[in-house]
């Protein structure tokens, strides 16, 4: 029995009987009891047990669909796609795919998980992720020029997240230098990269993305920030399987044009839904801080801070920023 099977049997909330659940699988109700009580365990999902009524998911579970995503697909993304994996359970789809482009993996893969056991943000930090609740993803892409053709490039796919969520959600988010999409000043989600291969040539880069769905409160606590996600924003927004095609059908253009235009055409937009635009903030290197006022980013995606020195470029790197004060 495997969970692909049964949760979509009690994935809208209602109840099914254990001989209902044992006969559709073929298995003993025993057994039944068993693989829930595991999945319990192992995601926190609740699975509520009435005597004489049976099982069901309190709320239901909006259950990644493969075949709903890839009807939501532009005929541009489509073609861009070469396979998309959707798995249950996995320790990060960044670092799935990492191990995919090392076993020799080629660009257009993506992987979208229902949850992850050790999803990673920037700086090392653990990104919560809870099950069926928010999205995870991320998608490999092959790149001819290495890493100085890539400069900008996760400020380019925040403006693409941006549009997907505007477009799919009506929810218009900002964004923060270098890696974050915010609402409100809370977190929305996050875009994590990474490369592999030659640094001067030929290379592979993932692109990570996780937007917060519907947190549930309980697994919200270990987040160390402010916070929102979309079904609070807005309780209308479509399925996680059409939010993620949604973001397909940006970001698989945008990584097949990028290595040719650059950041540059993407700047202007960038810098209008910038969340820190004229105010004070200090930049945490980890090894300093720099104090002064955010100016946007110049063509490279580099950060201009007003100093008082000057006007310093700040570029990618292990850089975290907040307000002033």
């Amino acid at each position: 029995m495997s969970l692909p099977v049964l949760l979509p049997l009690l994935a809208d909330g209602e109840f099914r009987s254990g001989q209902q659940l044992a006969d559709a699988l073929g298995v003993s109700r025993t057994a039944v009891w068993k693989q829930l009580n595991r999945f319990a365990q192992q995601t926190g999902v609740e699975i509520e047990s009435v005597r004489g009524r049976g099982y069901r998911i309190p709320g239901g579970l909006d259950l990644l669909d493969r075949a709903a995503v890839e009807a939501a697909l532009s005929p541009a993304a489509a073609g861009l796609l070469r396979e998309l994996d959707i798995v249950a359970a996995i320790d990060s789809t960044n670092a799935e795919l990492m191990r995919r482009a090392q076993a020799g993996a080629s660009g257009g893969l993506a992987c979208a998980a229902e949850q992850q056991s050790a999803g990673r943000g920037r700086r090392g930090r653990t990104w919560v992720s809870p099950f069926a609740g928010n999205l995870y993803f991320s998608l490999l892409w092959d790149f001819r020029s290495g890493a100085a053709a890539l400069e900008g490039l996760s400020l380019a796919v925040g403006v693409a997240v941006a549009r997907a969520l505007a477009g799919a959600c009506q929810v218009q988010p900002a964004l923060k230098w270098p890696n974050d999409i915010q609402y409100g000043g809370a977190k929305l989600g996050g875009i994590l990269l990474e490369m592999s291969g030659d640094a001067d040539g030929a290379c592979q880069v993932v692109v990570g993305i996780g937007i917060n769905v519907a947190m549930p409160r309980e697994a919200a606590g270990e987040i160390d920030q402010a916070w929102t996600d979309l079904r609070t924003l807005a309780p209308d927004c479509p399925s996680r399987s059409e939010l993620l095609a949604a973001l397909l059908n940006e970001l698989l253009p945008l990584l097949a044009g990028f290595e040719a235009g650059g950041f540059a055409p993407w700047r202007d937009e960038w810098l209008a839904l910038d969340a820190f635009a004229g105010v004070p903030v200090v930049l945490d290197t980890g090894a300093r801080q720099m104090a002064g006022i955010a100016r946007g980013v110049d063509e490279r995606g580099a950060l201009q801070l007003e100093t008082t020195t000057g006007m310093q470029s700040v570029y990618g790197g292990e850089i975290s920023l907040r307000g002033a004060g």
